[in-house]
């Protein structure tokens, strides 16, 4: 114990700021070493706190789970309502703005001020919002909370202030829009209907004024009633009462007429001549069945009744589709005069709007496009043409066309990458679009002064790959790869697939992407990589396939033997996996006991083919079966164009891949990667006797619940694959778990009472592991050094033949290789201590799909198994069940990183050399040198030879990135080879030849030979090293709370810094390379799984997430962008002069009624009205005001964009002034010229012709 205790007290020096002298790392052997001198290294730091700010930018997509649609006809801009309370605004390309409601409540309706820019929202917590659109980051101006009854509709005349809102119990209000103040006047639900009626009319579903007269209001309530309210007498008008449910109404432009759409599938049309019945009923898509009887219809949600001066009138309504016809998409109908036109639908319909000519319900409307809201998809229909084509969707609306189950952010990319894309990808693009321009064409947006290129690419569960132009906060897509095409389909009679249990055997799980040498790697769900080149040029290629034997055989897993009780002196065997180059096994061997054998998940195609210009495909590396056993996924992967390598890994081993000579040069598992320089001491394997043996010594115990526990993994895991959540079925479950075995946290301290195995390796082993228990220990975790199953002391039990399989399977790495797709993911990551520090392991299982741990659970008090609460909630607080903990310890150390480049392996090498870092999930960094051939002819002919592992670094958690810094402080980025178009014509004068481009440590520095610095971040902490003698300089440990996703060195403001993302939701930057906190800000309090696969940093300050299964959000942590976020957003208002109303002629005006004399603040002001009861509503101040403008813009800029509101609202009450008084003077005009008329017609004619 006094060894330990000082090992101890020289890692507790440890400072977590990282000076320089502080002694804060070990070495390769995990003792304690001095740090160098300060004289070493000098670097300036530019980068200070001031730099950084964290705010939402800019948010791409379909918006998830929408609710309501709005339009406004004279800004042309459209509003999506969603159910998580979120609301999108749409209008030309680059004018897309996202609100969200504070309360998360769902949107039950949209009203535009028409003209106004503003936006009145009703949502589902019965509050209604005003939202200001004057500025650039809309907010809210007022909130009215109803208190007593429930919100159903809404209606806002146009040029009104006075909005009606109908309730639940079938009562009208009618609220101030500019004041946001409940007015007295309420209609209410029993004044409406006759005294006589014994029934409720139930809720409020319509409301609307009539057109020939403003002073009527017609309300429809769900039951079938429809009333019309003349407001000044403050009586009902008629009263019709129908059998079938109202669903809504429209009316025609005259006033005389209005249509009604009923839960039977029924159009009525109803006179107001004669309102005792309807003037036509429809069944529009009922048929006269044999019996003479009607087929049975769906309702009719939604009716729209538009006229036109041209031709017939168009009834446009989603629904009434009869029942019989099963399997029958969602439709919209057309009805135009005689024809009927049923566009069918791929989701169901949500909410559709027909756009007109005019706002002015009393004009013929001249109906020219209809925007449908679908579930997942928003297509506008062109309503001018006879055959009805859709118009072509500028907005990225196809993110989620298959859910998205990877994301990679690219900025400052070569600028020539982004045409070239586009011209490829420009040429597969769909036809048979309407040749009109895109109808929602409101507001304005400039290109702003930060323009650089940047691109995402999405990959997605069918194996396709997009990718988008991301530049100037736009987002538009480029160009679409289909992985899925390099393989034959999987035949049903095949097998292989339905055996892995995969759904979608070619979804992607990582990508890499060179922009310069324009090299792209793709990994598959099914252990497969595509590697792929860019070609300008047709080509008839034949992919050339490699398939390896990454998979550790049995004797890698502790099994016991003549000498488990003194388990330190068994033989040990050999532990690397094999090889196949072009492997000749045909898909179907198998092992005499009938378990598939040395076979790919996926046939490659054999061949010639031809292929299109863009990404074709150059060479497939396939992981192969073993013993019937699916290969492992593959958990880190890094290709580098100069070199011609490729490096990947999994929780098995490592393998690189020449992919010139197209062999495989390395295929080895992690153990056997160390040789001699092990940091951790570990437990020896007996020899392997035969695979009966082994299953004899498993537990037999666990078959049963393994059985069981793969079924219920393998239905919760298919339930996370779904859009939809199922909550119910989840809190079920929580109830249930399996027995459960507690450690005693005093087997820490005493080893009297370990089990035998465990007390004689303590005894026996001083290994570093043991140093960082007790100082996980002394941290306040407490931990047990074993990384032996602890099964209390009792002797194993022998098992039946399934042993095997279980021993090699574990429940680290379920029995399903479905997809994961990141849209689908709900769960939630820990927040908290507790649950935090130990759910690593859980995370990267969701992460990767593979089993793997990492250092702090190498020696845990309680072992982590996946028992049943966490397969339904994928939850990942630490389990306390022992119930598989022997299978639990047959996991193996992952490979979670690789990077290439130019260091030096050994702390005595003198030049940089090519090399590969390897990080594994024990927090150990491998250097594995390289040598490669540099002249051109021997690069493909002579081999490259792996020397053997050079130093061996270590870091708390699994290692997650590397980067490399000169002396300096700048970043050296990796080697490449510029791009050369392999299928372009031969030029005799100028063969093709490689054209690399180094970034050697030494090429950037005075001193030769003064090495460079490994800058490696791990999910718990960082540390910066001077290579090549490998002492560490600074530490910084980034949280203990919880760990870290996502780590990235991008550069920012000329300089360079470590960018993190943690569990808990922290987004955080480090200095580089002292390590200092930059930023540290709390963005997400309760982060989930998608967020968690899908985050990622790059360069100049952005990041983006997947935000919802259908929506990417892009933010940015750099102060410079968020001080000019306001320029680079689009306008949504922009002053226009409102249409002029047609002129309705002089007897027609002084005859037809009273419509333009009707004055609503008369009607529903405080004098006439009074105050509404103070316990209905209550009114919120919001924060759109100039408080609301403050925060949004600072500066010179909001000054600017203040004075130009300011502006803008003058202008547009003198625009409002003009236009009223030329209205005045033409009245004038008309009326003199009809008195002239009237004199001189009278002039003559004596006193008694009158």
């Amino acid at each position: 114990m006094k060894k330990f205790r000082k090992v101890l007290d020289g890692l507790t020096t440890s400072s977590p700021g990282g000076t320089i002298g502080s002694p804060s790392c070990g070495s390769a052997a995990g003792t304690p070493t001095a740090a160098p001198t300060p004289k070493e290294i000098d670097v300036q730091e530019t980068l200070v706190s001031e730099n950084f700010q964290l705010c939402k930018t800019v948010r791409h997509g379909f918006p998830y789970q929408p609710t309501a649609l709005a339009f406004d006809p004279v800004q042309k801009i459209l509003a999506i309502g969603s159910r998580s309370g979120g609301v999108r605004i749409l209008g030309r390309p680059g004018v897309d703005c996202y609100c969200q409601h504070e309360s998360g409540a769902a949107v039950l309706q949209l009203q535009f001020l028409i003209n106004e820019g503003a936006l009145v929202t009703a949502c589902a917590d019965d509050t209604l919002h005003l939202w200001n659109l004057r500025q650039r980051r809309p907010a809210v101006l007022h909130s009215l909370k109803f208190n007593r009854e429930r919100i159903t509709f809404c209606h806002l005349p146009f040029q009104s202030k006075w909005l009606y809102v109908g309730t639940e119990r079938g009562n009208t209000h009618i609220v101030n829009i500019e004041s946001f103040i409940l007015s007295g006047y309420v209609i209410m639900w029993n004044k409406a209907i006759e005294l006589s009626t014994k029934t409720h009319p139930g809720p409020v579903v319509h409301l609307s004024d009539s057109p020939k007269d403003e002073g009527k209001l017609l309300i429809g309530f769900e039951g079938g009633t429809i009333v019309q309210w003349d407001l000044r007498a403050k009586k009902a008008d008629f009263r019709i009462y129908y059998d079938e449910a109202i669903h809504s109404v429209s009316w025609h432009h005259e006033g005389k007429q209005f249509m009604c759409s009923h839960s039977d599938g029924s159009l009525t049309l109803w006179n107001l001549r004669n309102t005792t019945k309807p003037f036509q009923v429809t069944f529009p898509h009922g048929k006269i069945q044999k019996d003479g009887r009607k087929e049975s219809c769906k309702p009719i949600l939604k009716v729209e009744y538009k006229t036109s001066r041209s031709s017939e009138p168009f009834v446009i309504f989603s629904g009434g589709l009869s029942y019989d016809k099963a399997g029958r998409r969602p439709a919209l109908t057309i009805m135009h005069g005689k024809a009927i036109t049923v566009l069918e639908m791929d989701h169901p319909i949500v909410e559709f709007m027909v756009l007109c000519e005019t706002p002015y319900n009393n004009e013929v409307q001249e109906p020219y496009a209809v925007v449908v809201l679908l579930e997942k998809d928003l297509i506008v229909v062109d309503l001018t043409q006879s055959n009805y084509p859709v118009f072509e969707n500028p907005y990225p609306m196809d993110i989620h066309e298959s859910p998205v189950t990877c994301t990679a952010y690219f900025a400052d990319c070569p600028p020539d990458i982004i045409p070239i894309l586009y011209s490829i990808g420009a040429k597969h693009k769909k036809t048979g679009y309407s040749q009109k321009e895109w109808p929602v064409g409101g507001g304005t947006w400039t290109l702003g002064s930060h323009t650089y290129s940047e691109i995402i690419i999405t990959g997605h569960a069918d194996g396709s790959i997009k990718f988008w132009d991301a530049s100037a906060f736009t987002l538009q897509m480029l160009y679409k790869l289909k992985t899925s095409k390099v393989f034959e389909k999987p035949k049903p009679g095949d097998g292989r697939a339905a055996e892995m249990g995969e759904d979608d055997p070619f979804a992607v799980q990582m990508v890499s992407w060179c922009p310069h040498s324009r090299i792209f790697c793709v990994v598959g769900i099914s252990a497969h990589i595509i590697l792929y080149r860019f070609s300008k040029y047709e080509a008839n290629t034949q992919t050339v396939s490699l398939e390896v034997r990454l998979q550790c055989e049995p004797e890698d897993i502790i099994t016991p033997s003549e000498n488990e009780n003194n388990p330190c002196f068994s033989e040990p065997t050999s532990h690397s996996p094999q090889t196949h180059y072009q492997h000749p096994v045909s898909p179907g061997s198998r092992t005499p006991d009938g378990a598939k054998d040395s076979v790919p998940s996926l046939k490659v195609k054999e061949k010639m083919v031809r292929v299109p210009p863009g990404y074709q495909s150059d060479l497939v590396i396939q992981l192969l079966w073993v013993d019937g056993e699916p290969p492992q996924q593959i958990t880190s992967l890094d290709i580098n164009s100069a070199y011609g390598l490729l490096a990947f890994g999994n929780c098995n081993g490592l393998a690189v891949v020449d992919y010139l000579q197209k062999t495989v040069i390395l295929c080895i598992s992690t153990l056997d990667l160390y040789g001699a320089t092990d940091p951790y001491q570990r437990l020896t394997r007996s020899p392997r006797r035969n695979r009966q043996s082994t299953s004899e010594h498993c537990m037999r115990g666990l078959s049963n619940f393994y059985s069981d526990s793969k079924k219920r993994i393998r239905t919760s895991y298919q339930s996370l694959t779904e859009l939809t959540d199922n909550q119910q079925s989840i809190d079920m479950e929580r109830s249930k778990s399996p027995t459960s075995v507690h450690y005693p946290t005093s087997l820490h301290n005493d080893p009297r009472i370990l089990p035998e195995p465990v007390a004689s390796l303590r005894a026996s082993h001083c290994s570093p592991v043991f140093y960082l228990l007790d100082n996980d220990h002394v941290n306040g975790h407490c931990t047990s050094p074993t990384s032996q199953p602890c099964s209390a002391g009792k002797p194993r039990i022998p098992m039946g033949p399934e042993g095997p399989r279980l021993t090699r399977r574990g429940p680290g790495r379920p029995p399903f290789r479905k997809a994961q797709s990141a849209a689908c993911m709900e769960i939630s990551l820990p927040v908290s201590h507790t649950e935090g520090h130990a759910s690593r392991r859980a995370m990267l299982q969701q992460l990767h799909g593979v089993t793997m741990y990492s250092h702090d659970e190498h020696h845990t008090t309680t072992s982590y198994c996946w028992n049943e609460r966490e397969s339904r909630e994928n939850s990942f607080s630490r389990s306390r069940s022992s119930s598989v903990s022997s299978i639990d310890r047959d996991t193996k150390e992952a490979i979670t990183t690789l990077q290439f480049g130019e260091s030096y392996g050994r702390k005595h090498d003198a030049l940089p050399t090519p090399c590969l870092w390897v990080g594994t999930s024990l927090g150990v960094v491998i250097l594995i040198p390289l040598s490669i051939p540099t002249d051109h002819e021997e690069r493909m002919e002579d081999p490259v030879t792996v020397g053997p592992s050079g130093a061996v670094l270590m870091l708390k958690g699994s290692v997650l990135r590397f980067a490399f810094l000169d002396c300096n402080g700048a970043l050296i980025q990796s080697p490449y080879e510029v791009w050369r178009d392999l299928n372009a014509p031969e030029d005799p004068d100028r063969p093709r030849r490689r054209k690399l481009v180094h970034f050697s440590p030494s090429s950037s520095q005075d001193a030769f030979g003064e090495g460079h610095l490994a800058v490696v971040c791990s999910e718990r902490q960082a540390k910066v090293f001077l290579m090549p003698s490998q002492s560490c300089l600074f530490v910084h440990n980034i949280t203990e709370s919880s760990f870290v996703l996502r780590a990235d060195v991008v550069s920012l403001c000329n300089s360079v810094c470590l960018a993190c993302f943690c569990a808990n939701g922290h987004v955080m930057t480090l200095s580089l390379p002292s390590l200092r906190p930059l930023m540290d800000v709390n963005y997400l309090p309760l982060t989930d799984m998608r967020i968690a696969r899908t985050f990622c940093f790059t360069n100049e300050g952005q990041a983006l997430y997947l935000s919802s299964p259908t929506e990417i959000q892009r933010i940015t942590y750099s102060q410079e962008m968020c001080d000019n976020l306001q320029e680079m957003l689009g306008e949504l208002f922009t002053p226009i002069e409102t249409p002029e109303a047609q002129n309705r002629g002089f007897l027609k005006g002084f005859f037809g009624g009273n419509a333009h004399t009707f004055d609503r603040e008369e009607l529903f002001g405080e004098a006439a009205a009074g105050k509404a009861s103070r316990s209905l509503a209550q009114h919120i101040p919001g924060q759109g005001g100039v408080e609301g403008m403050k925060v949004a813009a600072s500066g010179v800029v909001g000054d600017l964009a203040r004075a130009r509101i300011a502006l803008d609202e003058r202008g547009q009450r003198l625009g409002e002034l003009e236009e009223r008084t030329a209205l005045m003077m033409t009245s004038a005009e008309t009326f003199s010229k009809h008195a002239h008329e009237l004199m001189l017609k009278c002039k003559d004619k004596k006193w008694y012709q009158f």
